[in-house]
């Protein structure tokens, strides 16, 4: 699995957010700015994850996007699958006598990967990446401010 842009720009701004004090709300220019993100592009996908019920907007001079609920129960599947993003299933492998039975030891190797690979992404939280990305920071002797 590849992570796009889409699906990077997402999880760099849930990842914001979850620094927040609060958790938000903080406008889409102040995230971008932070996250040296396309203000516009990444409006789009805020809506996006306010549909998924993974942010909530708030409207005003105060306003701007926050989380709907805590970092720990929002998970990096939740994010990806909010702006569209899939893991690829595997092509169909023909059932047919031809087929050898060491193909169909790697397809079901491949099967299970797969399902194992959707289950980490909806086990991992924005949580457990804020942390890791503090661990890293603080190993590499860098301040506390935070870019993903």
């Amino acid at each position: 699995m590849k992570l796009t842009t889409r699906g990077h720009y997402s999880v760099k701004a849930l990842l914001d957010l979850s620094l927040q004090p609060e958790y938000g709300p903080m406008s889409v220019k102040e995230i971008a700015t932070r996250q040296s993100l396309p203000a516009p592009y990444l409006e789009k996908l805020l809506i996006e994850m306010r549909k998924a019920g993974l942010v909530q907007s708030i409207r005003g001079s105060v306003g701007g996007y926050k989380l709907a609920r805590s970092p720990a129960q929002i998970s990096l599947g939740q994010i990806l699958e909010a702006v569209g993003e899939t893991i690829e299933p595997l092509p169909r492998h023909p059932r047919t006598q031809e087929a050898q039975a060491e193909d169909w030891v790697t397809l079901t190797l491949w099967q299970r990967m797969h399902q194992k690979l959707k289950e980490a992404l909806y086990n991992i939280t924005l949580a457990d990446l804020y942390y890791d990305a503090r661990s890293w920071q603080a190993s590499q002797g860098e301040a506390t401010s935070f870019v993903v």
